[in-house]
């Protein structure tokens, strides 16, 4: 029966040398869009004068040909912004693809346990509380895993650990966390701490530094490796439980550690720069179509693919307009029509 899957057998058809060329071209993209959007924006730096920046920076001995301002505009503003947009991108998408695959439902989006919603309370209440920008990043990062946790811990306490129990436990939380923020933005004050829960709740880079990227980068990278080297049990998952442990896999444990490590994934990425919507759910299904069903290769493809889309997201909400744009405005209007064509595609395959 899984052999007349049209999806599956074209995953079939993409062989190692096909990957691999694939795979390299997402690098090379990845590398690509990542100087470009260092030398783009309001004041441009040549990509020759980047690079000289960066061998210096290394100890190497470079004539100084760049405009004296180029570092600190490099160096303080861009490069953090950059490589925080490659790190988000990336963690929601590699935590959308595992959640996809555990969850067997390509509808799944990584704040489906109230993650997200956990961590925007936390920051909300920082700002009201004015914590600063440390706090607000500490109380979105703690809220958003105990939400999880809260969400973890009601099949538990209804005797029920079925996956559809567990997705219905995301959805009451969520709808907590969401009545909680109610409350929040009610008692903020409206001409000042108001705007700035609205502002982070749409998503930007504006307030990344090199400190955030050190404080929670690590985190973002070790989960990242964990998924990659474990994404083959996700193709075992994705078979059912029974076949799972025929196979010799401990579901519980296996499922633990990729839902922990996609949820910090989550975690990290909305503490770093608010909520970012569409990219874990839209960019798991192009990695599918690219590199195929087999998760052993769309989860490789999709980090880099949503590093590349954040990338490009963040150059255009800096660039687009003389004020810069929430992040969520420009992924909800590319990302809806795109999440729709990819649905029309799929259903003239399957049809």
């Amino acid at each position: 029966m899984g052999t007349n899957n049209p999806e599956r057998n074209s995953g079939r058809r993409l062989s190692q040398a096909g990957f691999s060329a694939i795979l390299i071209v997402l690098i090379l993209l990845t590398a690509a869009v990542f100087f470009v959007s260092i030398c783009v924006g309001k004041f441009s730096v040549p990509l020759g004068d980047v690079v000289r920046l960066f061998l210096s920076k290394v100890g190497f001995h470079v004539p100084m040909t760049w405009d004296q301002r180029a570092e600190g505009v490099i160096f303080t503003l861009r490069l953090p912004r950059t490589l925080g947009a490659l790190l988000v991108g990336g963690a929601l998408s590699i935590s959308g693809s595992a959640y996809q695959g555990v969850f067997k439902n390509p509808l799944v989006a990584p704040d489906l346990l109230g993650v997200s919603s956990g961590a925007c309370v936390g920051a909300a209440m920082a700002i009201l509380l004015g914590l600063g920008a440390f706090g607000v990043q500490s109380l979105a990062f703690i809220l958003g895993v105990l939400t999880v946790g809260l969400t973890l811990l009601i099949p538990r306490l209804l005797r029920n650990t079925a996956m559809t129990m567990l997705v219905l436990s995301g959805v009451i939380v969520k709808g907590i966390m969401d009545s909680a923020m109610g409350i929040i933005k009610y008692l903020a004050d409206p001409e000042t701490q108001l705007a700035s829960i609205t502002y982070w709740l749409m998503g930007s880079m504006t307030k990344v530094t090199a400190t955030d990227l050190l404080s929670v980068g690590p985190v973002i990278i070790v989960c990242t490796v964990v998924i990659i080297l474990l994404r083959w049990r996700i193709n075992i998952l994705s078979l059912g439980d029974s076949e799972a442990k025929a196979l010799g896999v401990n579901l519980k444990v296996t499922r633990g550690v990729i839902i922990l490590c996609s949820t910090l994934l989550t975690a990290s990425s909305v503490c770093i720069c608010g909520t970012i919507g569409w990219v874990g759910l839209v960019i798991p299904h192009l990695s599918r179509i690219v590199a195929g069903q087999d998760n052993t290769r769309s989860i490789p493809a999709s980090f880099f693919m949503g590093a590349v889309f954040m990338m490009l997201i963040d150059l255009l909400a800096r660039n687009i307009t003389s004020m810069e744009l929430p992040l969520s405005i420009l992924t909800g209007i590319i990302g809806a029509p795109f999440y729709i064509i990819v649905l029309s595609g799929q259903r003239m395959k399957l049809s």
